[in-house]
């Protein structure tokens, strides 16, 4: 078995095994057992009484986190000529269509987000078998497929992101980074959570938020009481 380092010994021992912590004390605490030389993300995890198998308890949305997420993200807007100037203007930082595409079929994917039109969905279809499996498809339900690009572009680089319940009914994501001071961590936890309770399908019955844990990228996770996130 391989040995404790000085900082993970000292990480837990802030942390008590089995014992749930409010959303403002759990926030404190990634960042006090967070070593990392590099700024890490603060991740959530949250485990939901649904089965993902079952169309009807399929839960997927987008969140407005009130601090941004601390990351750049990198925006391509693939739009129509009319529109350019539109998402140039809201901070996009690709602007075209027909010359991206190329782009894309040739294997670049140096980009996190992509804004398109609905009008455009057409061409982009081609590019299922680049964007797929990276997760970069434009999808209407997360807003990345929409005639308001300017609109879209600056959510995206405020701070909105889009989440989708995995097969094993868990929902993930980066909700900020170690930097931030424990109140904004709090207050994005708190809406990233909201955002789950007012996606709660009718199908699903019984408890449905079942845990919640936070992290960093190099830290353990902690348990966080679901109560204290209302």
């Amino acid at each position: 078995m391989s040995k404790l380092t000085k900082n993970q010994k000292l990480a837990a021992g802030k942390v008590e095994v089995g014992k749930s912590y409010s959303l403002a004390e759990a926030a404190q605490l990634v960042k006090d057992i967070t070593f990392t030389k590099f700024d890490a993300s603060v991740d959530i995890d949250v485990r939901l009484g649904v089965d993902p198998r079952k169309s009807n308890q399929m839960v997927r949305g987008v969140v407005s986190l009130p601090n941004g997420t601390g990351k750049t993200v990198r925006v391509l807007a693939l739009c129509t000529p009319d529109k350019e100037a539109e998402a140039k203007a809201a901070g996009a930082d690709y602007v075209g269509l027909d010359e991206y595409i190329e782009k894309i079929k040739g294997g670049w994917t140096d980009i996190d987000v992509i804004i398109t039109m609905p009008s455009i969905m057409g061409k982009i279809g081609a590019l299922g078998r680049v964007l797929g499996p990276r997760g970069l498809m434009p999808n209407p339900k997360s807003g990345t497929v929409t005639n308001e690009v300017g609109k879209a572009v600056k959510e995206v680089k405020q701070g909105k992101i889009d989440f989708k319940v995995d097969k094993n009914g868990i929902v993930h994501a980066a909700i900020g980074k170690v930097s931030f001071d424990a109140e904004k961590i709090t207050e994005n936890a708190k809406e990233f959570i909201s955002t789950l309770n007012k996606l709660k399908p009718t199908a699903a019955k019984g408890v449905y938020i079942k845990s919640v844990y936070l992290s960093s990228t190099m830290s353990q996770g902690v348990k966080v009481d679901p109560k204290s996130a209302e």
